[in-house]
């Protein structure tokens, strides 16, 4: 199997915590995982339990500038200026990426020229890496997006396999997850799955099944004070215990089965 996934929603719905979790369970099933930290606030390297003097050595794409420069053929701090619009990125997360607990971790950045809708070389590199990866068969790609739905506008998550919305018990993160349905469609994906997190009780899952379809729910993870106790203790979510991991398997078990 070969995947790649992106994951997104209302900020604070617990999408990194998702993306984390599914990652290092890729990772202990035997798939190369490459884990790409897209959000701007990056924080998903401490939520896949990475040690701080690890995270330290972290640098985000869009700072490397002469790697930006290299592979667009652009100036350094330049703007309007000719440049690749399709620069090689196939050899960059090997090379440029921390490992820990099996995950490889690559940080995107920000990129501060301009408005959202610019093009410049640093958006160029940015956009191919999450767009032009190529998959080996045991390859598996988990990209935590930026919160909300201004990614899909850039472009920079096309080509994947299936788009994961992860809401909770909510209205406001079930408009983010229909406005993310369609902004998705747009740009050519046509599996978009939702996955309910800090859910409670039946009443909580049935208020998130009465919205949305239900071949298109994944399943849910439970609230659960383990979490908020894992990030006070600096470790991975995917570590507070066992029924956490079990809730994440078997939506993962459902994906695999519809991609």
């Amino acid at each position: 199997m070969k995947m790649k996934i992106a994951i997104t929603g209302k900020g604070g719905v617990g999408k990194t915590t998702f993306a984390a979790m599914v990652s290092r369970l890729y990772a202990e099933e035997g798939y190369n995982v490459l884990s790409v930290d897209a959000d701007p606030d990056a924080n998903l390297a401490l939520a896949l339990g990475f040690p701080k003097e690890l995270i330290d050595e972290i640098t985000p794409i869009s700072e490397m500038k002469n790697l930006v420069a290299e592979r667009t053929g652009s100036t350094p701090g330049s703007f309007g200026t000719m440049f690749k619009m399709n620069p090689k990125v196939n050899d960059i997360p090997e090379k440029y990426c921390k490992q820990y607990n099996g995950v490889k971790v690559l940080t995107m950045g920000t990129v501060d020229t301009g408005g959202s809708g610019c093009v410049c070389p640093e958006h160029v590199l940015l956009k191919a890496l999450t767009s032009h990866l190529i998959l080996g068969n045991k390859d598996v790609i988990v990209m935590d997006m930026e919160a909300g739905i201004e990614h899909l506008g850039r472009g920079t998550a096309k080509n994947v396999d299936a788009f994961i919305v992860v809401v909770e018990p909510g209205e406001r993160s079930l408009q983010t997850y229909r406005k993310v349905k369609q902004l998705a469609t747009d740009i050519g994906v046509e599996k978009i799955f939702v996955v309910g997190n800090k859910v409670r009780n039946e009443e909580d899952k049935n208020f998130i099944l009465g919205e949305v379809e239900a071949d298109c729910c994944l399943g849910f993870i439970g609230y659960n004070p383990s979490i908020v106790e894992s990030d006070r203790s600096n470790l991975s979510p995917y570590d507070a215990n066992d029924k956490i991991k079990e809730e994440v398997r078997s939506i993962s078990n459902k994906l695999k089965g519809v991609i």
